[in-house]
C-alpha cells in the first residue's frame, strides 16, 4: 500500500471518529429474517434517527442506546430505553439545555451501563464532558467536564470506576462511580483513544488508539503501556479470560486479535470496508464486528481465524453489542418509514 493510500485512509478514519451522529422519534415493530445454523433470524427495527451506540442492562433487561442529530448547536438528542426483545422504545429521556437561546442540549453518543448502581453513564462529546443518569427513571445526576472530545465510556464495576476517553487530548480519566469524582487522569502525548474495555479482574483499561496503530494499556497504580494493534483501531474488545484483544480497524477493514502477554498481534481477519466496533461473547468465544462503510455485520471465530456469517444490516452499522448471547447492531441507515435509523437482533449459538 502506498503511503499516499494510507494517509487518505487515515485522514478519512479521523473523520468519522471525530464525527459525533446524526430525533427522538418513533418506533416500530420488529421484522425477521435471514436464519442460519450460526446465529439465528435477525429482526430489525426502527427507533430513531441518529442513533450512536448501545448498551445492555442485565439488572433491568433494558439495551439503553444514544442518539443525536447535527452539528452544533445540537438540539436534538435523547437517551433511550429499548425491549431488548421486541426492540422497542419504553421511555426516551432528552439530555439538558445548556444555551436557552439556541436550544442546545448536552447531547450523547458513547454509553454505558453500571449495574450496581443502576446508572447509565454517556460521553457528551460536543461539550467535552461525561454524563450520569438515573437507570430507573433517566434522571441527570450529574455532568462530568474536562473530557476533551469524550467518544466512548466504559464501566468497571468492582472497582466502582468509570473511564471515559478523551479522543481530543490523547487522556484516558476515571471517576468514581459512587461520588462522580475523578480520580486518575492518564495522558499520553500524541494519541487519539477511542474504543475503550476494561478488565474488571486487573482493573486494567485499554484504549484502542487509532492514530497510533496501537492498545494502550493502563493498569491500576502503573504507566500506561503500549501494544502494537492493526491499521486504525479504532474499537477494543477483550475476551472472557483478559488475556486476548480484539480491535476493529477501520482504516484496514479487519479485525485483528492481540495477545495481551506477548504483546504482539497473531492475526487479522478481512470483515469488511470501514471497521468501526467491535464486541465479543464470552459464551461462545464468538467476536462480532460493524463495518460501517461496507453495511454489514461479521461475526468471527478468532481462535480459527475465519468468518463465520456475514449480515447485511444496510447502510452504516454504527456499533455493535453482545449481551446473553445476543448481538445489538445500531446503524445509520435512515431506513425506517419515517427516515429512522436501525436496530438489528440476532443470537449466536455454538
Amino acid at each position: 500500500m502506498s503511503t499516499l493510500t494510507c494517509r487518505i485512509r487515515r485522514t478519512a478514519a479521523l473523520a468519522v471518529a471525530l464525527a459525533a451522529g446524526s430525533t427522538l422519534a418513533a418506533t416500530g415493530t420488529a421484522t425477521a429474517a435471514h436464519p442460519d445454523r450460526h446465529t439465528g433470524p435477525v429482526a430489525s427495527a426502527p427507533v430513531t434517527a441518529g442513533l450512536y451506540q448501545s448498551a445492555y442492562s442485565a439488572r433491568n433487561h433494558v439495551l439503553w442506546a444514544t442518539s443525536a442529530v447535527g452539528r452544533p448547536p445540537v438540539t436534538t438528542s435523547g437517551l433511550l430505553k429499548l425491549d431488548p426483545h421486541t426492540l422497542k422504545v419504553r421511555a426516551a429521556y432528552r439530555p439538558p439545555v445548556t444555551d436557552q437561546q439556541t436550544g442546545a442540549v448536552e447531547a450523547v453518543y458513547g454509553v454505558a451501563v453500571d449495574d450496581e448502581h443502576d446508572t447509565v453513564w454517556t460521553t457528551n462529546t460536543r461539550d467535552d464532558s461525561v454524563a450520569v443518569y438515573s437507570q430507573r427513571n433517566g434522571k441527570h445526576l450529574a455532568t462530568l467536564p474536562d473530557v476533551a472530545h469524550a467518544r466512548e465510556v466504559v464501566v468497571d464495576e468492582r472497582h466502582d470506576t468509570a473511564w471515559a476517553g478523551g479522543f481530543g487530548d490523547g487522556s484516558l480519566v476515571a471517576f468514581d462511580t459512587r461520588t462522580y469524582q475523578e480520580k486518575r487522569r492518564v495522558t499520553v502525548e500524541g494519541s487519539s483513544p477511542a474504543g475503550l474495555a476494561v478488565n474488571e479482574r486487573t482493573g486494567t483499561v485499554y484504549a484502542a488508539d487509532l492514530d497510533g496503530d496501537r492498545i494502550i494499556a493502563v493498569p491500576p497504580h502503573k504507566e500506561p503501556q503500549s501494544v502494537p494493534a492493526g491499521d486504525g483501531p479504532i474499537s477494543v474488545a477483550l475476551s472472557r479470560d483478559g488475556r486476548t484483544a480484539y480491535t476493529a480497524n477501520q482504516a484496514a477493514g479487519s479485525v485483528s486479535v492481540v495477545n495481551l502477554r506477548r504483546g504482539r498481534v497473531t492475526r487479522s481477519v478481512p470483515t469488511g470496508e470501514g471497521t468501526l466496533s467491535v464486541a465479543a461473547d464470552p459464551r461462545t468465544g464468538r467476536v462480532v464486528a460493524a463495518n460501517r462503510t461496507a453495511g454489514t455485520v461479521t461475526v468471527l471465530d478468532p481462535r480459527r481465524g475465519t468468518v463465520v456469517r456475514t449480515v447485511a444490516t444496510g447502510p452504516h452499522p454504527n456499533h455493535v453489542r453482545v449481551a446473553h448471547g445476543s448481538v445489538y447492531a445500531v446503524d445509520k441507515s435512515h431506513a425506517g418509514p419515517g427516515g429512522e435509523d436501525l436496530v438489528h437482533r440476532f443470537r449466536l449459538r455454538r
